[in-house]
């Protein structure tokens, strides 16, 4: 029998699901392996049988914390996907200011008392609340690598994420190192797997996938010596996806 797949969301902008439909005629690879019984931008039909939950977003509210948790007793696996779920992402730099603080800047003097989208608590990523068996990182995820992922999962393979930067990547790629350029780039501390797309394409990382397990911090101090560029600006640019209380 195949395994049960089900998706589901929490506070983001569901653009890692998006990557999954954009995978085209190749889901139908993965509908070979797997059987979807919950995807609400994909099907109408929805079901609380499933085996593997792959769950995007960060936890934000009481609500969250308890729908979630359901949903970790009824999935054999629990894949945390893209970087809300995996890390908190950028919802976490709410973390910064006080919930009266954010609504007085978003909604000024709006009348939006008794509403319940307000009842929040410091953005956790999915691992604060419930136990994860497996991470897929990014801001959107690499579909090809959600594709590996759910072919390992299928056949009760356990998936490994790349243990080196994105600057293996970039080599692989022969791009032209984007301090090169002029421009600042997290590759040499962020874990691989996105296949280098934002410095192909002539940007630098922002480190969306999160740090490596080993990120090499004193190497990668000697990179920006060499390019002028602070160790302390390198962890501003960070607290991006990855943010850190105090270090705006």
């Amino acid at each position: 029998m195949k395994p049960r797949v089900a998706f589901f969301d929490f506070a983001s902008c569901e653009g890692c699901q998006l990557q999954v439909i954009n995978l085209e005629e190749k889901i139908l690879d993965l509908i070979d392996v797997v059987e979807v019984v919950s995807f609400r931008e994909a099907m109408k039909e929805s079901s609380d049988d499933y085996d593997i939950a792959f769950v995007e977003g960060s936890i934000m509210r009481p609500m969250d914390e308890e729908r979630l948790k359901r949903i970790r007793k009824n999935a054999r696996i629990l894949v945390a996907l893209g970087a809300c779920a995996c890390i908190g992402g950028v919802n976490r730099l709410r973390n910064e200011w006080s919930v009266d603080e954010v609504k007085k800047e978003v909604y000024d003097e709006a009348d939006i008392e008794g509403n319940r989208l307000f009842d929040v608590f410091p953005t956790k990523a999915v691992d604060e609340v419930v136990d994860v068996d497996f991470r897929i990182p990014g801001c959107p995820i690499n579909r090809e690598e959600f594709a590996k992922v759910v072919a390992h999962l299928a056949i009760g393979k356990e998936p490994r994420l790349p243990s080196y930067p994105v600057c293996v990547e970039c080599k692989k790629n022969e791009n032209i190192c984007v301090f090169e350029l002029g421009k600042f780039c997290l590759g040499p501390v962020t874990r691989a797997g996105c296949n280098a797309i934002c410095p192909t394409h002539g940007d630098g990382c922002e480190g969306c996938r999160g740090y490596l397990d080993d990120p090499r911090m004193e190497a990668a101090k000697d990179v920006l010596r060499k390019y002028g560029v602070s160790f302390d600006e390198m962890m501003k640019r960070f607290n991006m996806f990855n943010y850190r209380k105090g270090a705006i």
